[in-house]
């Protein structure tokens, strides 16, 4: 294998171990010698890799945005769906990989967010980039709905996404204060209203 192929590889394997290990400890928990440990990979080799454990937060988050927002774009492009049951399955697909104990790094946003947003610039532009990406992608088929005629909305398509975000990244963080999906059943009737279904 050439060279480049295993330094993409062992720096992938880095970034998935990292990011499944943050989700569950957070940022300031996890240890750079912990996640080389488990990848096998020597504690003097962190630096080929990445510049600073800054770089190595931000990679994390990129690497996380990237696979999330394709698994997103899965869901709302489906064109067998109306762009009302694009969300929805959307916001189930959300519900489904919150778990109460343990997101297996599904829900980095929310685990990471509030942690890190004080701690790293890099970091926190990383975040909001990836949110924002997020938002966009909803907005886009809130307006898809609004012309296929399978959801209505009272306000400017955008504004209700962000609203929406923020509700269910809300509802994540609640979930794992009550230990408890209760927050995501409420947000997801609150959502059904917001869209008129």
């Amino acid at each position: 294998m050439p060279v480049t192929t295993r330094t993409t590889d062992t720096r992938r394997s880095i970034l998935d171990t990292a990011q499944r290990i943050m989700a569950r400890k957070g940022y300031s928990a996890v240890g750079i010698n912990e996640v080389l440990a488990e990848v096998g990979v020597p504690k003097g080799s962190f630096y080929h890799y990445f510049a600073s454990k800054d770089a190595f937060g931000e990679a994390i988050l990129k690497s996380y945005f990237a696979d999330y927002l394709a698994d997103v774009d899965g869901i709302l492009a489906r064109s067998d769906q109306s762009a009302a049951e694009r969300l929805m399955a959307y916001w189930q697909q959300w519900r489904e990989t919150q778990s109460v104990e343990e997101c297996q790094g599904k829900c980095l946003a929310v685990k990471l967010g509030a942690e890190v947003a004080d701690l790293s610039e890099s970091m926190r532009l990383a975040l909001k980039e990836g949110t924002s990406a997020i938002v966009d992608r909803i907005a886009r088929t809130i307006a898809d709905g609004l012309e296929d005629g399978s959801l209505s909305v009272d306000a400017d398509p955008r504004d209700v996404a962000q609203a929406l975000y923020d509700m269910w990244l809300g509802a994540s963080v609640m979930c794992k204060i009550h230990r408890s999906l209760a927050p995501l059943d409420t947000v997801t009737a609150v959502t059904r209203g917001l869209l008129h279904l």
